[in-house]
This record gives structure tokens, sequence and C-alpha cells, in this order.
């Protein structure tokens, strides 16, 4: 069964890619006006690719185990002991960090269609490694890799891992925001929903080819592990196919899905995804009505590693074909934004034209509906959680929504006023709604602890927030640098004229922007309780520390004559835009974006500040009239000892005076 098993996905992971790339020979370099570097480099590229990608997904995978699917009891699930999890976790980082190393040589030669034999010339690599973006974001890979080898060997607490995860999670996404998701009109959409397909994809395949490979070695699977593996693949699951008919319609760009060899291939990831979620729905079944033996979960897990497999080596296949999307006529906006705008940004197309931004989307709808769960949670029990705070949570999606998917969003990348507009949203705005949610406070209350019983949200959440990463973080001093010198390091140096290029980019700014507002305001107004929490005078100073900062970068924007990423702007050529006025606009939000909502966090801050004194006076006065009030009664028992001991000292005694009467 082993054998079979093995067979079948290297046979759909590794011989149908090289066969794909034997085949198509010299044609795909031919579409993209490059040399063919020989069967040689195409083949062992494509090897890498198929190696690299199921290492990606069994060390993402065993970090799901280890974090998130043990059932080991909270009291000892905190630190992590030897075990089959581990061993896994260290080999798998291992196999893909020599891939990924190779991967840079190889996609240099690969993408530029360079043979093998050119290396041997002196600088020929690194000036391969700055013509094209496939070798750099394989570096990223290369050193996440390194990072999570090294750290599995040393982390002994749950929190250890935290790390290793982040890593992980940034280095499957290079690889594919930088590559055929990056190219052709609605580029947008097809890298937006590559974005949650990746996510989804190392979560639950990779912990499914975990649990097969636990089974295939002789282990058990806990009930536990397979009860939170099926909820992964509840929510994974839709994601995967939503996200993949989102690409495919992207990637065919409104052709014949039988027209292309791209098309073919679609259908047959398709189809190995129709494999997954039969099997997924059949395991499903049997465990809700108590039929599912240790036979059937062998052969079903047998299965879906079998479809995993084709599914990723379809994957890997598809990557050696220019996909349809690269020959459609594209114009210059569409090339850096995916979509066009011909229209100046006038009131009316700001709130009138809409093009919803899937990433953002996406993030709101999940953070809504996880709150309103757990909120619904706490009604269920019987506890009462403030609907204010509902209504503020929701309130800050809403701002992050309309900022990112109307027209402000859309009009974001080509006119600097409009972008100012949204970052202050996105970094004023909204985090000051969120804070207000008090979301760690309700996952908290939403969810239980038993030592005795396997961690789950409670302890996770609990062991993150005592995590000394995560208090060094949350430092105030390093949130007042960061949430400030955004401005100066981003806008004031060539990293904003880069970084407008890229879509990947471009939301990652947005999602700096965010967080690190939510960081600074949460220190101020926030209703969770941060590592550090500042007494009010601290916070009201925190407040007004920041405003001349924004009003010093407004000023500079305004007063400038060098236009902030003209190079990119010139290249957008928009008969509408006019730079210096944008640039204007732009200081100006700037300036009065920063100091308006600093304004209301002060009187939001006094609010808080006169309720605390006011809840604190009324706990006062119930202590006095109960006679109950400790400090009183220690002050009266202290003039009490204080009393009783004059009264027990002994006098001075009396001076006795002699006359010297003659």
């Amino acid at each position: 069964m082993a054998a079979l098993l093995i067979g079948g996905a290297a046979l759909a992971l590794i011989a149908f890619p090289i066969v794909v790339a034997v085949m198509l020979g010299e044609a795909p370099y031919d579409l993209l006006h490059v040399g063919y570097p020989g069967v040689d480099v195409a083949v062992i590229t494509t090897s890498l690719l198929s190696g690299a990608q199921l290492a990606t997904l069994v060390t993402s995978g065993a970090l799901v185990h280890l974090l998130f699917l043990r059932d080991a009891p909270a009291r000892t699930a905190r630190y992590l002991s030897e075990g089959f999890e581990i061993t896994v976790l260290r080999i798998a980082s291992g196999a893909w960090a020599v891939c990924a190393g190779a991967l840079v040589v190889f996609e240099a030669l690969d993408s530029n269609g360079t043979p093998l034999a050119r290396l041997a010339t002196p600088s020929a690599l690194p000036f391969l490694w700055e013509a094209s973006y496939a070798p750099k974001a394989w570096t990223i890979s290369f050193l996440a890799a390194l990072i999570v080898f090294f750290v599995s060997f040393f982390s002994e607490r749950w929190t250890g891992l935290m790390i290793p995860l982040w890593a992980t999670g940034i280095a499957v996404l290079a690889p594919v925001v930088s590559g055929q998701v990056l190219v052709g009109p609605d580029h947008d959409f097809g890298s937006d929903a590559a974005i949650f397909q990746t996510i989804a994809v190392n979560a639950f395949f990779g912990a499914a080819l975990v649990a097969v490979m636990r089974v295939v070695s002789g282990r058990l699977v806990s009930p536990l592990t397979l009860r939170r593996l099926f909820r992964i693949g509840v929510v994974a699951l839709p994601v995967i196919v939503v996200s993949d008919v989102i690409i495919a319609v992207f990637k065919l760009a409104g052709g014949d899905i039988a027209a292309s060899l791209t098309g073919w291939l679609i259908l047959a990831g398709f189809a190995c995804l129709v494999v997954i979620t039969v099997v997924f729905v059949v395991a499903a079944i049997l465990a809700r009505r108590g039929k599912l033996r240790a036979g059937h979960i062998t052969g079903l897990l047998s299965l879906a590693a079998v479809a995993v497999a084709g599914w990723t080596g379809v994957g890997v296949a598809m990557t050696r074909q220019p996909p349809p999307q690269y020959f459609v006529p594209t114009s210059i906006e569409q090339v850096f934004m995916g979509f066009e705008v011909p229209d100046a940004p006038t009131l009316g197309v700001l709130f009138g034209q809409w093009r919803p931004n899937l990433l953002f989307l996406g993030i709101a709808a999940a953070a809504i509906i996880v709150y309103l769960v757990a909120v619904r949670t706490l009604h269920r029990r019987g506890d009462r959680w403030p609907l204010g705070r509902t209504a503020a949570w929701i309130g800050g999606w809403t701002v992050v929504v309309v900022a990112t998917s109307s027209g402000f969003g859309k009009y974001s990348a080509p006119d600097f006023g409009v972008h100012m507009i949204v970052h202050m949203s996105l970094n004023m705005l909204a985090p000051g709604l969120l804070v207000l949610g008090g979301v760690v406070t309700l996952l908290l209350r939403a969810s239980r602890s038993d030592r005795t019983k396997p961690a789950g949200l409670h302890d996770w959440i609990t062991w993150v927030l005592h995590w000394r990463v995560l208090q060094f973080l949350y430092n105030p001093l390093i949130v007042f640098v960061v949430f400030v010198g955004s401005y100066y390091g981003l806008y004031l140096t060539g990293i904003f004229g880069d970084y407008m290029r890229f879509h990947w980019a471009h939301q990652l700014m947005n999602l700096h922007f965010l967080i690190v507002g939510y960081l600074y305001y949460s220190l101020i107004i926030g209703v969770d309780r941060p590592p550090r929490p500042l007494p009010h005078i601290g916070k009201l100073g925190y407040v007004l520390a920041a405003m001349p900062f924004h009003a010093f970068f407004g000023v500079i924007l305004m007063t400038s004559h060098v236009i902030i990423a003209e190079t990119f702007y010139r290249y957008l050529d928009l008969p509408w835009a006019d730079l210096q006025a944008q640039q204007y606009l732009g200081g100006g939000v700037a300036w009065a974006g920063g100091e308006i909502p600093l304004m209301i966090v002060i009187v939001a801050l006094a609010i808080q500040w006169s309720r605390q004194d006011a809840t604190g006076a009324r706990r006062k006065d119930r202590h006095l009239d109960t006679g109950r009030d400790d400090e009183y009664d220690a002050y009266n028992q202290m003039l009490q000892r204080l009393a009783d001991r004059d009264a027990t000292r002994p006098g001075p005694r009396p001076t006795v005076r002699e006359d010297t009467h003659s």
C-alpha cells in the first residue's frame, strides 16, 4: 500500500510536469522571446519546482500539526517534545532549503533563457539574478526555509514556532505573487485569489499530507486531530475551489478552456480538486454517523494524498507554459494596476466606480464573521457583550472595505492625493474603530481553558500574549517609531515608487498601514490590555508627540517641488493627472488627516479617563457605605496603634532642682 501510494504521488507530482516540460521544448521560450536554455535546465528546474512545492506543503503541514492539531493537554502542550511531527518539520524544511537554494540559480537561468554553461562566466549569476523576479522570490524562500530548519532544532515552547510560521507564510507567497498572476489585465483579481489559495492549500493540503505520512509510518491519527483537520477543510476547501475558479477565468482571459494547454491543465486541476472534495465529504459523513474506521481513514487519506500530489504537479506543469492572459493586448495602466482609469477622480467617480479588492474584502468578511460568532457564543452562555464594541468593530472593517474597494481604492494607485486619503483611512480612521472592538478580550471570554484537556483557542491566545518577542515588538517606543517613521521612510525614499509598480506591494503597504495604526491606537484607547499599558497622562503625551510629525510631513509634501514616485506616474501618463496638484492635496490630507483623527482620539481618551475616575469613585463610595473600605480601616488602625504606643511609653523623669539658699 505504501509503495503504491508513493509511486502514484511521485508519478503525479514529478514525472507529469517533467514530461510536459520536455514535450513543450522550445515553444514556451519562443513565445516569451527568450532563448532556450536547454533541456537540462528545463528538466532540472521543473524537478526542483516539484520538490520545493512538496517540501513547502509538508513543512507547512508539520507546523499546523505542531501548533493547532496536537491532542496534548494544555498543561504540557505549551512545550514541544521530540516526536514524529518535529522530525518531519526538520527533514521537510531542510529539503525545502536545498530545493529553494538550487532554484535561485536555475530559475535565474530558466527565466532568462540562459544555458547552464553560462555560469562559468564571471559575474553571470548576479546579472541573471537581477534581471528577473523568480530568483529573487526563491531567495526569500531559501532564507525562510533556513530559518524554519534551524529554529526547529532549538524551539522548546509552542511560541518558538511562531517565527517559523510567519517565515513560511511569507515564503510560500513570494514565488506566487511574482509569478504568472502578476501579468495581464485584471491581475489584481488573480493575485488576490492566488494569495488566499496559497495559504489555504498549505494549511489544509499540507496538514493532510502529514497525517498521511503518519498513517503510512504505522502511527495513529487521534480523533481530535481528525476533527480539527476537518474543521480546517470546511474553511479551506471552499476558499481553494472559489479562488481556483477566479484564477482560471483570469488566466484564460475570456478564451475557450479547451483551446490551450493551460485550459486542459486547469481541467486536470479541477478533477483533482473534485477527488479531494469527495474524499473529504465521504470522510465527514462516515465520521458523523460514527462509522469512520481505521481502514477508512487510511484509504481515504491515501487517495487524498495522491490527488493533492496530482493537483500540485498540474500547478508546476502550468508554470512551464505561458497562459493566454500573457498575450491579450494590455495598456500601460493594466500592466501596473490590472485595470484602466480613463476618468478623472471626481466625487462621482470616487463614490460610484467600485472595484472589489478581494484581499481586504476577504479579510474583512472573515474578521466580522469570527467576531459575530464569538459574540453569539457569549450570548448563548448568558454573558453580555457591549453593542457599541460590536458596532465599532464592524464600522472599522466597513471603513477598510470602502477605502480599498470603492473608487478611492481604485484611484489610490494613479492619484497620489487619493492614495493619501486611503492611507489615512487605513492608518488613522479604521484602526481607531477596530481597537474599540476589543477582539482579543472577546475571543478570550468566548473560549475556555482546561489544563487537563487539549489546548485550544484560549490557550493559544494566552501563550501569544505572553510571548517575549511580541512583548518586545509591542513596546510603546517601537510602535511609536514605526508609526511615525513609516511616513518618512516610505514616501521620502525610493520605496514608494518601486512598490507602486506591483499589485502585491501595494497591498502590502495597505496592510502595513492598517496593522501599525492598530498597534498605535491600541496603546491609547484600545479595549484590550497591552503588555505594557500606559497611564492616562502617558497616553495623552503619546498622542501629542505624534502630531508635529504629521504636520511636518504634510508641509514637506506641500512645499516640495520633487514629485514623489514621478517615474511611476510618468509611465502611466494619464491625461487628467496634475502631479504637482495631486502631491499638494496629498500633503494637505496628511496634515489634516493626521491632526483631526488624533484630536478625536484625545476626546475619546478624555472620556475614558473620566469614566475610569468615575468608576473608581463609585467603587470607593460603595466601600465607605458598607464599611469595607480597606484604606480607611488601615488608616484608622495605624492611628490607633500610634495612640496605644504613646499611652504605654513611660513619661520623662522629673528634673530635681536644688536650691542654693544660704
